[in-house]
């Protein structure tokens, strides 16, 4: 997987993760909608692709004769790549049905890289733990980042865990991010004898590439909230209330971020990102269509979202995309929740279809974490006082 990364970007080429948990059907669908020319497979996921799609085995890459490195090395030197190229695209939940490929320039990358190296989140002395599976774009940071800096790389196996005593040794810092640092956390982290390690909150969308805002605090003192923290170098942000005015100390806002890390568009997608990028005093901003607010300390603190949009097990999610993909059964209306943690439930309107239909479906069309736990059939959807469904 590092060696397939590390070539697609010294080629000048497009890195997209196709995730295997993901099920046949998706997996073919993103690559007619990403039009790749060529999708790298290992041995264990050939066999997902049909002859329809152009596949190369990534152990092929390690078959190059001895003799001919140098003339692949010079090859390499001659390729064309500017700051405005695309480095990587990376597929998130879309409210309209259909995933939406956030596209991350060259120079967007490298701008989020060297203003974690900023706040000493990453350095070029650490070893770094590779934890996130490819669904998840910090997995570009843990890898491709690393190795750019001049930093180690751990790869761990799945089935270890971080925790254990061989990979703490090494450990200078722990960076979590995804969803809001839970408070337990701080006493497992402890138990696990991190009290010496640094330990950041780390925010961002795919959007803004990575990470946008960071917080450093001490596990082992008595915290109650912990903030998603100020702006990485090179970013900036405002804060709007429904009327596009901007919100004072401690008020509730939608969150908009600009600077280093905005990216490029939506793949093919000119319409989705007209809406999510805006223009303020000639600068572009990203909507996050997140609710924060901001301390008389510069922090910014996550309230939650203005839409439908959930975070499971820190992947992000548009409940609508559930929605469509349901509907595209036997069932005359559907609405999904989230319910406790990290769980979705499906309440669907029709007579003609089971649960285990549902699910079936579900798990040929969506990715695991998409697949609600439970469908709950009803003769019909309860209504508010708008004749709308009453979530």
């Amino acid at each position: 997987m590092v060696i397939g990364i590390m070539a697609i970007e010294m080629v000048g080429g497009v890195y997209c993760p196709l995730s295997p948990r993901d099920p046949d059907q998706r997996l073919h669908a993103l690559v007619q909608q990403n039009r790749s020319r060529i999708v790298l497979t290992h041995w264990l996921t050939v066999n997902r692709f049909g002859n329809k799609i152009v596949t190369c085995r990534n152990e092929a890459m390690l078959d190059c004769e001895a003799e001919s490195s140098d003339m692949i090395t010079q090859r390499i030197s001659n390729v064309p790549i500017t700051p405005s190229h695309i480095s990587y695209v990376i597929f998130t939940s879309g409210s309209t049905g259909i995933p939406k490929a956030v596209q991350v320039r060259q120079k967007n990358f490298l701008q989020c890289m060297y203003a974690l190296t900023c706040v000493d989140s990453i350095l070029k002395n650490d070893t770094i733990v590779q934890m996130a599976r490819c669904s998840f774009d910090i997995h570009v940071q843990e890898i491709m980042g690393s190795l750019i800096i001049g930093a180690s790389l751990i790869m761990l196996h799945p089935s270890e865990k971080a925790g254990n005593k061989r990979v703490v040794q090494y450990l200078r810092s722990i960076c979590s991010g995804g969803e809001p640092f839970p408070i337990k956390l701080l006493s497992s982290l402890n138990n696990m004898n991190f009290s010496n390690v640094i330990v950041s909150n780390l925010y961002g969308p795919a959007e803004t590439t990575m990470d946008s805002t960071f917080h450093l605090f001490d596990i082992t003192k008595n915290i109650d909230i912990i903030s998603i923290g100020c702006l990485l170098p090179n970013y900036t942000c405002y804060i709007f209330d429904e009327h596009f005015r901007s919100v004072p100390i401690n008020q509730e806002g939608e969150l908009y971020i600009g600077g280093a890390g905005v990216f490029a568009g939506y793949l093919h997608r000119d319409d989705l990102t007209s809406k999510a990028l805006i223009h303020i005093d000639s600068d572009i901003y990203y909507r996050t269509g997140d609710i924060v607010r901001v301390d008389a300390n510069g922090a910014l603190h996550y309230r939650g979202r203005k839409d439908q949009q959930v975070k499971i097990r820190g992947q992000r999610i548009e409940l609508g995309e559930i929605e469509k993909c349901i509907l595209n059964t036997s069932v005359s209306a559907c609405i999904v929740i989230k319910w406790g943690e990290d769980h979705l439930v499906a309440y669907v309107q029709g007579s003609d279809v089971t649960e285990n239909q549902l699910r079936d479906h579900c798990q040929s069309h969506l990715p695991p974490h998409m697949v609600p736990s439970m469908f709950i059939i009803l003769d019909k959807l309860p209504l508010n006082a708008n004749g709308k469904v009453d979530r």
